[in-house]
């Protein structure tokens, strides 16, 4: 009863908290926040200098005493201290009278596959960071919700959520996950599978930073129509000296073929073990891609291929576990099933 009274003051948020990207979704204003999640700090007076956009403008740029870091990794918090610091942020960003309002309620999307150890993790930080309480959601099933998939329904969904740090592929029916498997392969690999390649076959040195404008450029998971090129630019490793490369769409596909069909092979695994009644619905509705990965060139393309069913990309997949987030928010007794954890609270202060 309380904690329904202090609701109508309090700006509850939902966070999916990204390997690349944190998006922070404010109920009744959608997403207010889509910034990278990195954190800058000052190594001589432990001062945070910046987070977000600009803290990855410094990333592979920042002299001795400044240190840009990504505390998640793979997914999951790899840096405690420093994702605390960037949900406090964020969270006084969108609450910024935090000490005159009820604190807000807080909804996390986590990884399907991390352990417990990790979930508390993910909830300690959020409180600690002024969450009144902290309840957690499993990324495709929060990625589900956001596409608008019949989750709640008695029949069977698919949905790929193709994140920096992971891979989801999930089958859900009557508000639950029937079946999920989660790689630890996404956006952040293809970038260093393009780095590998620069130095295999070019003797060039380029940063992470670097081969991500290239992916996003040109990269596809299918040939394209008409193929397209870039320059690889960076060290060369003989000489010391910088240097400019060509490269077509065509090398960068096969860059990162090895992880693109490490997610397909996750698609067609995940089909072979769904019962086959849910195969059924998945063939009538299709396989819904979300995530960031999910704007490849081709990428639906492939997966139809080897699947030989219809792959649809959700819309505006980028901000789908947000927006899932949300609605879990605003319909916490319509998505109950949907949520992995109890009640997480601090005490009333």
């Amino acid at each position: 009863m309380l904690d329904g009274f202090l609701g109508l003051f309090s700006r509850d948020i939902g966070i999916d908290l990204g390997t690349a990207n944190t998006l922070v979704h404010v109920r009744g204003r959608g997403i207010v926040i889509m910034e990278p999640s990195v954190v800058a700090k000052d190594l001589r007076t432990g001062a945070i200098l910046a987070v977000g956009a600009e803290a990855k403008r410094m990333v592979g740029r920042t002299p001795a005493s400044i240190v840009a870091v990504r505390p998640l990794k793979d997914g999951v918090i790899s840096d405690f201290d420093m994702t605390e610091l960037m949900i406090s942020h964020f969270i006084h960003k969108v609450h910024s009278n935090i000490a005159l309002f009820p604190r807000p309620r807080v909804i996390i999307g986590i990884p399907s596959g991390v352990t417990e150890v990790e979930k508390r993790a993910v909830m300690d930080a959020a409180l600690s960071a002024g969450a009144r309480w902290c309840r957690l959601v499993e990324e495709p099933m929060a990625a589900a919700i956001g596409a608008g998939l019949p989750v709640n329904e008695p029949t069977g969904s698919m949905i790929v959520d193709i994140g920096g740090g992971t891979t989801e592929v999930a089958v859900t029916s009557l508000g639950g996950i029937v079946l999920a498997r989660s790689i630890r392969i996404g956006g952040d690999e293809m970038d260093q599978d393009i780095v590998s390649y620069a130095r295999r076959e070019f003797n060039l040195l380029m940063g992470e930073r670097t081969a991500e404008d290239i992916k996003i450029a040109i990269a596809s998971a299918y040939p394209l129509d008409e193929e397209v090129t870039t320059f690889f630019r960076g060290r060369d490793l003989l000489t010391g000296l910088p240097r400019s490369i060509e490269v077509t769409s065509a090398q960068i596909r096969e860059a990162i073929d090895p992880s693109v069909q490490q997610i397909v092979d996750a698609v067609k695994d995940t089909i072979e073990e769904t019962p086959p009644e849910l195969v059924a619905d998945i063939m009538d509705q299709g396989i819904y891609l979300a995530g960031g990965g999910a704007l490849l060139r081709g990428l639906d393309t492939r997966i139809s291929e080897a699947t030989q069913m219809a792959v649809h990309i959700a819309d505006d997949p980028l901000t789908c576990v947000a927006r899932g987030t949300g609605r879990v928010l605003e319909e916490l007794d319509k998505y109950e099933r949907a949520i992995v954890t109890e009640t997480y609270a601090l005490a009333p202060r």
